[in-house]
């Protein structure tokens, strides 16, 4: 007679949990510290010039290539590519350190954009693999509640930084503990794909499967039939890297990202036309070869499952208005408010601690309700949260009064957060976790350059100088977030159904 286990709130304690949420930390401040720096950067090695290209070729790197590092974890391993990815971005960090010109240091920023996808991407396939069921959504949860942590601390901590030993130390802090990261993977991770998460990965196929039969369309296939579809499914995983499909992939993501970093008050010229029909050339070109390619970067037929491509969109949507809605809440809280920077960013801090909390939360809540209920409620929540503060934002607006509605919009963001990337992994084969948390990676760099675009130019059309005129802007910003979370509730509620996604 089996006893059933203790319910858990917290995942077991591991070294491969540690590991993963220390180097996606480094990664993740990696992206907002740097910006703390630019102007000592500009004043040092750029004879007072703009150094956003510090920031931006970072970016690019690091969008352009996530889809292609986590389809070639799956086949050569999570360890090789981890290690890989550290050394790769503690090396780069170092050259950032030494940087005589922008020149150099842009070229850094490039490789160490590199490695960053390295080491994001397989954060979920290496969580997947040492964790099943219960414990792998709780991993999955306080990996991202951990992340969300050090990005707020970011800011905070590069500018002590950069104000005490110079903009160098921005980067050579990344040196000890990227040596540290590298030291611990070579200790816990296992040498084969797969070895720690051996059982777990065959509970997740038999789910896997029996979803799948679930959902076939013809129930009566013969057994031939069946043979030589499991052939070419496994010759489809097992074959010559899409060498063409990923060069495509990337010059497409990386202009594309390129484009979306440009200045929004810059007029459109013939060079970012020649930029965007690059992009849709490259992503086109990259769709055509992935359905003929017999080992494809991005396996086309995920998105045919309903819950995959509804976790898939709720991943975007989700970045759409949360980057761009708190581009110009923040803009409201320094020119509408009147706030100093400091206190721009401690008004936002009630979000990021809403979303840590309740990350966690919305983990434990999947293994008890139907993931797209936990999923929808949450974007309910975050939508309820953004049309308060649309409702309530003046220019006379006391702090304490959107304290509530910035509680709800975090606390909303949490409990939705982390279950998305648990039903995308729950929903996908086992060896092809690193290609999906390639499609998440990419999807968020995505969301995040758009959201900022598109709300940009909302915020733009009813905004303008002056406290009343950058409230109205933001005012408009919020209120289009929040119709985009209904958007997000419909499209989870809809697609990601309970018979969808198979128990953890």
């Amino acid at each position: 007679m089996s006893v059933r286990q203790k319910s858990r709130r917290l995942p077991p304690l591991s070294g491969v949990l540690v590991l993963v949420m220390a180097s996606t930390g480094l990664v993740v401040v990696d992206l907002t510290i740097v910006a703390i720096g630019l102007p000592l950067i500009s004043a040092d090695i750029a004879d007072g010039a703009s150094a956003e290209s510090v920031v931006v070729t970072y970016m690019v790197a690091m969008g352009a290539l996530t889809q292609v590092v986590g389809s070639l974890s799956d086949r050569w391993g999570r360890r090789p590519l981890f290690l890989a990815g550290i050394a790769v971005f503690t090396l780069s960090s170092l050259a950032a350190t030494l940087a005589p010109d922008l020149l150099w240091l842009d070229a850094a920023r490039v490789v160490q954009g590199a490695g960053a996808a390295a080491i994001m991407v397989n954060g979920i396939p290496l969580l997947s693999d040492r964790y099943a069921g219960e414990e792998r959504d709780l991993a999955i949860g306080a990996w991202g509640s951990f992340a969300t942590a050090a990005g707020l601390l970011a800011p905070v901590f590069g500018g002590v930084l950069a104000e005490t030993f110079g903009w160098r130390a921005v980067f050579a802090v990344n040196l000890p503990l990227g040596v540290a990261a590298w030291a611990l993977a070579v200790r816990v991770l296992p040498r084969a794909p797969g070895t720690a998460g051996t059982a777990d990965a065959a509970g997740t196929a038999e789910a896997c499967e029996a979803l799948r039969a679930s959902e076939a369309p013809v129930a009566s296939e013969a057994p031939v039939a069946q043979a030589s579809r499991a052939g070419r499914e496994t010759g489809r995983h097992t074959g010559r890297t899409d060498w063409l499909g990923g060069l495509l992939l990337m010059l497409g993501l990386g202009t594309a990202t390129l484009l979306m970093l440009r200045p929004g008050d810059t007029p459109w010229s013939r060079q970012d036309t020649a930029v965007l029909l690059t992009a849709c050339a490259a992503l086109t070109a990259f769709l055509a070869v992935q359905l003929k390619a017999p080992a494809p970067t991005l396996e086309l037929r995920m998105f045919g499952r309903p819950a995959f491509s509804g976790a898939m969109l709720a991943v975007l949507l989700s970045r759409v208005l949360t980057i761009g809605g708190s581009v110009y809440l923040v803009l409201y809280f320094s020119d509408g408010l009147g706030l100093s920077p400091t206190g721009a960013g401690l008004l936002m801090t009630p979000i990021f601690l809403a979303q840590i909390v309740m990350g966690m939360v919305g983990s434990k809540l999947i293994g008890q309700w139907p993931p797209g209920l936990v999923i929808g409620s949450g974007y309910a929540l975050k939508g309820v949260g953004l049309a308060a503060l649309a409702l309530l934002i003046t220019p006379d607006t006391p702090w304490w009064a959107l304290l509530v509605p910035l509680l709800a919009w975090g606390a909303g963001g949490g409990i939705a957060g982390a279950p998305v990337m648990a039903v995308a992994v729950r929903v996908t084969d086992p060896e092809r976790v690193g290609m999906v948390a390639g499609t998440v990676s990419t999807l968020a760099s995505l969301g995040a350059g758009v959201g900022t675009a598109a709300l940009g130019a909302v915020f733009a059309q009813h905004g303008g100088q002056g406290a009343p005129a950058v409230t109205e802007g933001a005012r408009a910003v919020l209120g289009t977030s929040a119709a985009l979370a209904v958007l997000a509730v419909l499209t989870t509620v809809t697609l990601v159904g309970p018979r969808r996604v198979p128990p953890a």
